[in-house]
């Protein structure tokens, strides 16, 4: 009797080892020699999630998979989203990325000097944002801002967001809502001493302008610096890309003298002051320099067609500029 327990026992034994053996390198093997992405939905069974992963050749039995869950007690912990198995990822890798919630990040970029309709275009065409706003005729941004009639122009920072599957434009809106909000707020509190601005706001508005006016970055204080002196003095700003944002689709490319003199909120030739709201979304970059102006004399500036701009400190200076770099002639 003895004799036969303990070969049974061995037995066991020989095949516990084996099953120990045999489990380990199933934990460890690789499952696929390529990238494969899917998706977890809110809801699925275990037994579901092992068929899609067998649908999508992650797994070609979900035998061990449904073990390892069952064992450790943790199909109650099963993520929903969607997720990447790496080329040569293992059973063990593939139950960490799972039980981890590592799902797919998906990228969308908000560019410095777009505006907000270019701002919907983007998010209401990315394919892993649910439309809600978006679905309106007439936009309603009273839940991105929480307060109605708050014009949305200027108000998303700009920059590359990672975002999962499923979130929602109204959520999305909201984050780049609160970035820029937090962003304006700190930049403020740490702003320049006598700057003619009421609010934080107008801040925001003449940094959007800044935006549209230069593209090389060690001009932004000086821009800043000529719209701070003109804004002192009382003298008109003359900024065309308030001019072209106010003309809206009509705008064809060019700038002619009766855009110049026809009224109109954003016509800073033909009104003082700012002009209601920002033009586009102005960077980090533009709104520090819109609250740290350089200081100096010069009160005009024109393109010198490469990107750049001459500074001038009296009108007739820049007038001969003018002639300079815009009529291409030299003075």
């Amino acid at each position: 009797m003895i004799k036969w327990v303990v070969i049974a026992l061995v037995i066991l034994t020989l095949l516990g080892a084996y099953g120990i053996s045999t489990y380990q390198k199933e934990l460890n093997r690789p499952l696929t020699d390529r990238e494969i992405e899917f998706e977890i939905k809110r809801g699925d069974s275990l037994n579901r999630v092992a068929d899609r992963l067998i649908e999508h050749e992650i797994l070609d039995t979900p035998y061990w998979f449904k073990f390892t869950v069952l064992v450790e007690g943790i199909s109650s912990q099963l993520k929903a989203g969607e997720y990447v198995a790496r080329a040569g990822v293992t059973l063990q890798g593939l139950l960490d990325l799972i039980f981890s919630g590592a799902v797919r990040q998906h990228s969308l970029l908000l560019v410095e000097g777009w505006n907000y309709r270019q701002v919907l275009r983007t998010v209401c065409t990315h394919p892993a944002i649910v439309k809600i706003l978006c679905d309106q005729d007439e936009p309603n941004f009273t839940a991105v801002f929480g307060v109605p009639d708050v014009h949305p122009e200027g108000r998303f920072f700009p920059d590359t967001y990672y975002l999962t599957k499923g979130t929602t434009d109204v959520a999305f809106l909201k984050r780049a809502a609160e970035r820029m909000k937090d962003i304006l707020e700190s930049e403020w509190c740490d702003r320049s001493n006598g700057l003619p601005f009421k609010s934080a706001d107008e801040a925001l508005i003449l940094a959007s302008i800044i935006e549209k006016e230069t593209a090389v970055a060690d001009e932004r204080t000086a821009i800043s610096g000529v719209f701070i002196r003109r804004l002192e003095k009382g003298m008109l700003l003359q900024t065309d890309p308030t001019v072209i944002y106010g003309m809206g689709d009509g705008f064809d490319g060019n700038i002619r003298s009766q855009h110049l003199t026809e009224d109109g909120p954003y016509n800073t030739y033909a009104r003082p002051g700012l002009p209601p709201t920002p033009i586009a979304m102005p960077s980090v970059a533009s709104i520090h320099a819109a609250l740290h102006p350089k200081y100096g004399n010069s009160l005009y500036f024109v393109s010198r067609g490469d990107g750049s701009h001459h500074f001038s400190e009296t009108l007739s200076e820049h007038k001969r500029a003018v002639i300079q770099y815009q009529l291409k002639k030299t003075p």
